[in-house]
This record gives structure tokens, sequence and C-alpha cells, in this order.
């Protein structure tokens, strides 16, 4: 029996006995209260003109009688002004310690996406640009969000859309074309460095480009000549260059994705998506979906709350906006999807609304399927960082940065002797302090990293869950016992009946965070349960107790459902650290 089905149990037999509406269980905040509490009495005795308190004593003696329930259930009582309390059987709990190391990796998956095909865009890096720590954050969520849906029973396909043509394409190739003229290279011999150097070059490109572009009038002029050159793909040399450097950015993209445990199974790009876009949207000018203005093609935003956005600019090539289009119907061309959710920054809300009302004309079928999710904005919390293009900071390069910490951390305690291919695990914490830091707060809220809190061993970090996992299988492999998935539920002691009455939350979590799309959910959860597996161990004697069987059984699930919900972060675990 899980969790679920016991909040069910309770919820039929209010049910069955007081058909009321809108009642809720929930877990009481103070455990002391119990496992679940409901508020039924005092919905029906407001309904009904009773007194709450006299209801739920009544209520509570009938629901004693349900069979069914009370063979989870060990006592309920009656607390406050009529909330009526349910305690679960030690037993009931302790199975589910069985449960988990029966069902390991499986353990916590749902059926509420079952079914379901899903298509999850996120990272969206530019081409020619850097990789920096907005698209960091963009794929902790995305990832985190593939992960839950799948966890939840759905088919995920993880999208990446690029902007491969556009302004700040035509920037950098201007910016290579001069860089190019200035050392006397060849595109070709600029490839035979390694790939940092070249990604580096091509930062130089655009910033050069960039800078020209707002300074210089005749340069701007020959940037916008680019751009056109560019998307229409009519000139051989800037072609040779375009392709090359377009190939050593996603060359760069897929060495971050590969330290961030992502694979995308679709790559998307601009250049593709503007002739779907153009055609769609010159096939809605006649009904009145979009307009033509001043040598443009705009939607007038205004007449239903939001603002005008150009899809058509005067020189007839399509805009971001038209290309989101060509891209929507791109996706479910490709793959047929019941639900597309798009991840980005949140500075283009506005913008997306836009484009959610437009589609409701255009494809209102795709616009209903669609959800888009902002994220706030990641800064950091110290101003020094050592590797920086302009004022961007890349994402490869606050992952360095954090390795480095993260390995004089493990030099001081000392442990990182014990460490075989301490690079590897360096990547893996540093990866994980980031993307935890990321997502133990709701995906609309600005996000400040702090090198200190972030990198902690101990406290609201990744690090400190890696490092509750990692203690967990280091108790597990100094056990002397042979022990099975079970554990006997008398003679526990404080701290194990506080881990069990934390474990068997977990699916009920893992549910929680994909219907509301948060996975801050997860991180609340996976902080609880490490804080109170490390009273456990600091209290209570493991190995060469006589209860060793069952305290190694309960660790074993411990770090299970540490590494299950690690995992639906997007994190990796270790075992020694």
């Amino acid at each position: 029996m899980t969790l679920m089905k016991a909040k069910q149990i309770i919820n039929e037999a209010i049910d069955r006995l007081y058909p009321v509406a809108e009642f809720s269980v929930e877990h009481p905040i103070d455990e002391r209260m119990g496992d679940f509490a409901t508020n039924a009495a005092m919905v029906m005795a407001k309904k009904e003109g009773k007194n709450p308190r006299a209801l739920a004593e009544e209520m509570a003696e009938k629901l004693k009688g349900v069979k069914e329930l009370m063979v989870l259930v060990e006592k309920i009582e009656v607390a406050g002004p009529g909330f009526v309390n349910f305690f679960l059987r030690d037993e009931y709990m302790a199975e589910e310690v069985e449960k988990i190391n029966a069902e390991k990796d499986d353990y916590g998956r749902g059926e509420s996406w079952q079914g379901q095909k899903v298509i999850i865009e996120f990272t969206d890096p530019n081409p020619f640009k850097q990789f920096h720590i907005g698209h960091l954050m963009s794929n902790a969520i995305g990832e985190s969000l593939a992960r839950l849906v799948e966890f939840a029973g759905g088919q995920v396909k993880r999208a990446c859309y690029q902007g491969d043509v556009g302004m700040h394409v035509a920037k950098s190739i201007w910016g290579l074309k001069e860089l190019l003229k200035e050392k006397n290279q060849t595109m070709d011999e600029v490839g035979n460095s390694d790939l940092d150097e070249r990604i580096a070059f091509l930062g130089r490109a655009y910033a050069m480009g960039a800078t020209a572009f707002s300074e210089d009038e005749k340069v701007k002029d020959e940037i916008n000549g680019l751009n056109k050159i560019i998307y229409e793909r009519s000139n051989e040399g800037i072609n040779d260059i375009y392709d090359l450097g377009k190939k050593w950015s996603l060359e760069y993209f897929e060495e971050i994705y590969r330290k961030l445990g992502t694979k995308f199974d679709y790559y998307f790009f601009e250049s593709d998506a503007g002739e779907g876009g153009l055609k769609v949207v010159k096939e809605n000018i006649d009904n009145g979906v979009f307009e033509e203005s001043e040598g443009a093609v705009v939607f007038k935003g205004e007449k239903h709350g939001l603002h005008t956005r150009v899809f058509i600019n005067s020189l007839g090539l399509p805009t971001y906006e038209a290309k989101e289009l060509g891209l929507a119907q791109a996706k479910y061309d490709i793959f047929p999807y019941d639900r597309s959710v798009v991840v980005t920054g949140n500075e283009i809300n506005a913008y997306f609304k836009v484009l959610l009302k437009v589609m409701s004309f255009v494809y209102p079928e795709l616009a209903a399927k669609t959800t888009h999710i902002g994220h706030g904005m990641l800064r950091l919390k110290y101003g020094k960082m050592s590797s920086r293009t302009g004022n961007v900071v890349t994402g490869d390069s606050l992952i360095g940065e954090v390795g480095e910490e993260i390995k004089k951390k493990m030099e001081e305690t000392g442990k990182i002797k014990e460490v075989e291919r301490v690079d590897v695990v360096v990547d893996v914490v540093a990866v994980g302090a980031i993307k935890f830091s990321m997502l133990k707060q709701s995906p609309g809220k600005d996000i400040a990293f702090d090198f200190e809190t972030s990198l902690s061993f101990e406290g609201d970090s990744g690090p400190y869950l890696q490092y509750a996992y990692a203690r967990a299988m280091s108790v597990l492999a100094k056990g002397k016992k042979e022990f099975g998935g079970k554990i006997e539920a008398g003679g526990l002691a404080m701290e194990e009946r506080e881990l069990l009455k934390w474990l068997y939350r977990f699916s009920e979590v893992a549910d929680l965070s994909v219907r509301d799309m948060a996975p801050n959910f997860i991180c609340s959860y996976l902080i609880e349960l490490a804080s109170r597996f490390n009273r456990f161990y600091t209290e209570c004697k493991i190995v060469g107790n006589e209860r060793e069987g069952d305290r190694l059984a309960l660790t074993a699930a411990v770090a299970q459902v540490l590494k299950n919900g690690l995992g639906l972060l997007g994190i990796d675990t270790v075992e020694k650290m």
C-alpha cells in the first residue's frame, strides 16, 4: 500500500459516512498532530450550522469503525476547533521500507502523465554567442521537469531551439571577418586550435561586431546587409565562415550538455523555422489576425490587452515572433504532442503571452497544448569570476570555478585521498551545487548564487544531499549483517520513527512537483530527509547494534530515496566524497 492509497482510503471513508464537498486531507505541519488531518467536520458544520468540535468527535468515533481504515491507522484524535487527525501504524510505515528496497530506482513513480506525449523545450543557447549562466538556469529547470514528467509516466522528448540567424550572427560574422584579416588567418587555420580557443575566438568576434555596430553607422549598415545575406545564404565565402562557426558552437554546447547530464532528442533552428513562420503569417493577413504597417506585418496586441509585435520586418524577413509560430508547428510535425512546455527567462513573459494569443487564432489546438514557464534570473552574490566575455559570465566558467572550490573543501576534510577519479567526483558535485541552488526556489524567482551556502556540506545545498547519500553508502559498506528489505516495527527509536514518517511521503511530493511544474518541492523534501537521516546516524548506532539488520535496511531505503530524488533534479550521486 502506498501513501497515495492511504490518503485515498481516508478520503473514501469520510465520503462514505459524511458526503461533504470541498474538504481536504493533508499532513499537519506539526507531526505530533498526526500523519494526516482533515477539515471535513468544520466544512460540514459550517454548511449545516452545527458545532464543529462536536461533529468532529462524532466523526472520529464513526471512522474508528471502518475496518480498512483501521488496518493502517493506529489512532484517530480530534484537535483544535474540529480537525480530525490520523496517526498511521508503525507497521504500515515500516512496510514502505520494504517497498523502497524492492522497487529501488522505480520507487515513487506515478501515473498522472501516463500515455501523454510531452515535448519540453529548454536551454536554447544561440550559436556564435556564449553559453551563459542564464542557459544553465533554463537547463536545470527544463531537465528536471523532463525527468519529473517521465517519472509520472509521460513520454518525453527534449528539444533545444537555437537562434542560428539574426543580428547576433551578423555581428559575429562581421567580427570574424575583421579578426581573420587582422591575424592573416583563415577559418580552417583557426579550426586547428582546440575547442576552447575556437570558442574564445568566436566570443571576441561577437564582442567586436557588437561594439562596432553600436558605434559606427557605416559598420551598422554593413552588418544589416550581412544579416540578409546570411539568412538567404547568398554568398559562398560568408556561408563557409558561418558553417564553421556554427559547427564550433554546437560542439561546445554538447560538451556542456554532457557535464549537465542532458541529451536532447531534437534540435530546432531559427533558420529552419523562419520559412514556416513567414507562410503562416502571410496566410493570416487577409483574415485580420495580422496587419500591414509601415512596410512590416504586425499583430495589434492592444485589441487583446497586450502589446503590438512585429512578425515580418520591413525587409520582408520573419522576426523571432514569426519563427516561433513556425517552430510550434515543426515540433508537432516531428512529434505529435499532447503537451508542449517551453522554458525561458521571464524577461519574455509578456512577449510569450502575445505569441500564445496569436497561436490561439492560427493554431488553436497547439495553443491549448502549450505551456510557457518563465524562470527568474541568476546572478552571483559576488562579482569576481575568472572567465568572462564582456560582462557575460559563461556557464562553463562557473562550473569550473565551483569545481575548484569543491576540490579545496574535499582536500580540507582529508577525504579526497579515498576518492577514485577525483575530477569526475568534483564535476558531479559542482554541477549538483549549481543545479540545486537554481531549483530550490520556485522557477519564477530570481536566484542569487552564493558560493558559501551553495557549496556547503552542511545545510541547504546540493553537496549536503550528495554527502548524506555517500554517508549512507559508507554505512552500508561497513555493515556486517545480511539484511533484507524489511524492518521490524517494534522497539523503534524516535529517530527511526521520524525517518519512517518522512520516507513514505516521497511519491506524494514527486506527484505534487510534476503537477505544479515545481522541482523546489523535491528540494525541500530531500533536505528534510537528509536532516532526519543525519540525526539518526548521530544518535543511533547502526553497525554493531542488535538491530543492525533493521537499521541497515532503513539506511538503504534512505539512500535509495535520496538517489531517486536527486535524479529527478538532474543531480548525480557519488559513493565517496
